[in-house]
């Protein structure tokens, strides 16, 4: 058979492996499935889902999935849209304001008639309300005589440090600067790192959640609205309305939550994470329990115990089964494309083209895309994506490869009397097989990086450490899941380095 027609045969038959994997992935209609809780990537809002979690778990067959750290609200939004996931806490500020487009006087009941097209539905609100606001340093604040936000635009020369979802949020700063003529231009920085940012003086004014734990602890001043930009953010629940109907028990049991957390308790709650390194599910348990005194906080772990903490083993086989399947599938379809367009030079340019192009689109975007069109978050689109991130060196090298076997060789196999698949299995391959390894070394290199952006939906791997890191500012956490990933990287390549060394040795 000619190689051509062999290599598409082959790339027909890995595209419907691939289908039937995908389809394998999918949840089965018959078996009732769980009920799964997201969260945003922010401290109050894993304990929020820890909080659903357990609030519905005695009424559940099967114990609730928690979904943290998914990521920004566009993220864990599509997730829920998508059936992602079944539920999670949101703010009525930012359901009008961010999701639907609406106006910040927006009611619940309008906000419902707006969800309800689209299967969502809003309810149970928790008690408190946990807005927007700006804050700087009290000693500055108290220098420059700056209570309020429009004093805050008379001092142009402060430095803003701001999360990069404020700054791109409809209800966040491009309105706000309108509003007070702010004119300076902020700086992107992820929430939790702006408390030290702050603190150390390499910023001035930050946005903050008025349940943020380091405001106090950090002496910082929440500078009044005093022209009602920002609209309440009341915490409810955003869900897709067929869970009533699919958890019954459980949805009443999540009902008994409404008005029952107060802003004194969601910000205790907030301090007992990030200031005390107690963890989630800790704080949930102990608020569910009631008004008793919940049991001591131990001081936060050492290095070590985070560093091979009980989830050590668990993440590394979700990172590892990342890296290796998505490889692995690369390898199976851009090996055979490589081959299939090595002979027709415009249509290699192409092929490589749009596989580059694959390189651009940032992980996220593709990540949040692939929800949207799988309808699920987890270990399937997080596997599409490392494999399409895997896809160019495999295939570039293979081209190359093939590319740098002298003619004459080829020549010289043709005249042995070798078929053309002949050929390119034992002289063509044989001899590109070194740079076509080099190709999926940098291919493996890449997926174990990327692969800690696995975590943002729900996919698992070190990347739950350095999301949760991220989250509650926790420098050691961050090191422990960015350590265990470099550790891999390294090992990777002395596994290929020894590979090279025998296939030296073979050849000598």
């Amino acid at each position: 058979m000619h190689p051509l027609r062999r290599a598409r045969l082959l790339a027909l038959a890995l595209t419907a492996l691939v289908a039937m994997l995908m389809c394998a992935a999918l949840p089965s209609q018959a078996q009732e499935q769980p009920l799964r809780v997201g969260s945003k990537r922010f401290t109050e809002s894993y304990i929020l889902a820890e909080i659903l979690a357990q609030t519905a778990a005695p009424k559940t067959a099967a114990a609730p999935q928690v979904r943290q750290g998914l990521g920004n609200t566009a993220i864990v939004y599509e997730a829920l849209r998508s059936g992602g996931i079944d539920l999670y806490a949101e703010y009525t500020g930012t359901i009008a304001l961010e999701i639907l487009k609406g106006s910040p006087t927006m009611t619940r009941e309008a906000m419902n008639a707006a969800l309800q097209p689209l299967g969502l539905g809003v309810a149970v609100p928790l008690g408190f309300n946990d807005g927007y606001a700006l804050a700087m340093r009290t000693a500055d604040a108290e220098k420059l005589g700056v209570r309020t936000l429009g004093d805050l635009a008379r001092h142009p020369e402060l430095r803003f440090g701001l999360s990069n979802e404020f700054i791109g949020r409809a209800d966040g700063w491009q309105g706000l600067a309108a509003r007070y003529g702010f004119t300076p231009t902020p700086i992107g920085i992820d929430h939790g790192l702006a408390y030290d940012a702050i603190a150390a003086k390499q910023i001035d004014v930050m946005d903050i959640y008025t349940t943020d734990a380091k405001i106090e602890h950090l002496g910082l001043r929440v500078l009044e609205d005093d022209r009602g930009y920002f609209p309440r953010y009341d915490a409810v629940l955003l869900y897709r309305l067929d869970l009533p109907a699919r958890l019954p028990a459980a949805w009443a049991a999540l009902q008994a939550l409404e008005g029952r957390i107060d802003e004194r308790s969601m910000i205790a709650m907030n301090a007992r994470a990030e200031l005390k390194g107690t963890g989630f599910d800790v704080i949930a348990r102990d608020f569910l329990a009631g008004p008793k005194a919940p049991a001591a906080d131990r001081g936060g772990r050492g290095f070590m115990a985070k560093l091979f903490g009980p989830d050590f083993g668990r993440l590394a086989r979700q990172h590892i089964l990342l890296v290796v399947v998505s490889v692995g599938v690369a390898i199976l379809i851009a090996v055979p494309i490589g081959i299939a367009v090595f002979g027709h030079l415009r249509l290699r340019a192409l092929v490589l083209g749009l596989t580059g192009l694959l390189q651009t689109v940032p992980s996220l975007a593709l990540l949040a895309l692939l929800i949207s069109l799988l309808g699920m978050i987890g270990t399937l689109p997080a596997l599409i994506a490392l494999t399409l991130y895997a896809l160019l060196p495999i295939m570039r090298n293979t081209v190359t490869g093939l590319a740098e076997v002298p003619a004459g060789l080829r020549d010289a196999g043709t005249a042995l009397g070798m078929t053309g698949g002949q050929n390119l299995r034992l002289v063509q391959l044989p001899l590109a097989l070194p740079t076509l390894l080099a190709g999926v070394r940098t291919a493996t290199t890449i997926a174990i990086g990327t692969a800690t952006i696995a975590a943002f939906i729900g996919a698992g791997g070190f990347g739950e450490r350095i999301v949760t890191g991220l989250a509650l500012n926790d420098r050691g956490l961050l090191i422990a899941g960015a350590l265990p990933a470099a550790a891999l990287a390294l090992l990777s390549e002395a596994l290929f380095e020894g590979i090279e060394w025998l296939m030296r040795r073979r050849r000598n």
